[in-house]
């Protein structure tokens, strides 16, 4: 009865947290003609996975940017494999950019070095991943912030609700969409807005 109660209660977390949703956020027609804020997505700088490198976010002017919070005890992380492929495949007009976050029920306990591991070994990802991040509450990263609060981004405040939701930068560095877990890239509401 315990066992019964318990999972219940995950359940009703999962639902809570909105990770069976199929949430997209678009940003309107109004919202693309207010002024643009001051601060940009290519104003980031952030430390790869491996801690080697630097990685200046202005070297991605004129992509589509994916920004995707990952883990890698969650139900949704059989999408490394989609969100490779779809890498590979648009490479040249897009990058899928990963970051690990222990947020949701503690679904990314390891270092960054085990999780850069488990990620190749598992699902061969080659696109850029980042140091582990916190992606919201009051102790998110400034990217995670600018990407979470109108002010800074011009019009968005969603935060992730789960492993594995996105965020759409377009070519000129504006963010234009979220979508949380549930949306793949083969999804007819992101490729809607990808417009590749």
């Amino acid at each position: 009865m315990r066992l019964i109660k318990y999972l219940l209660s995950i359940g009703c977390i999962f639902q809570l947290f909105g990770c069976n949703s199929r949430k997209v956020i678009v940003r309107t027609q109004q919202e693309l003609t207010v002024a643009m804020p001051n601060t940009s997505f290519y104003d980031f700088k952030l430390t790869a996975i491996d801690d080697k490198e630097t990685i200046d976010f202005a070297q991605y002017k004129g992509k589509k940017v994916v920004v995707l919070n990952v883990a890698s005890k969650c139900g949704y992380t059989d999408q490394y494999a989609d969100w490779e492929k779809f890498y590979k495949l648009h490479s040249d007009k897009v990058v899928v950019l990963g970051f690990p976050s222990n947020e949701f029920l503690w679904q990314e306990k390891g270092s960054n070095s085990e999780i850069a591991t488990f990620c190749k070994l598992n699902y061969g990802v080659t696109f850029p991943m980042f140091q582990k991040t916190t992606v919201k509450g009051s102790d998110k990263s400034e990217l995670y912030k600018w990407l979470t609060t109108p002010s800074l981004n011009g019009w968005n405040k969603q935060e992730p609700i789960w492993n594995f939701c996105k965020y759409l930068i377009d070519e000129n560095g504006h963010l234009t969409a979220f979508f949380s877990s549930k949306i793949k890239p083969t999804d007819e509401a992101f490729l809607n807005q990808i417009k590749l």
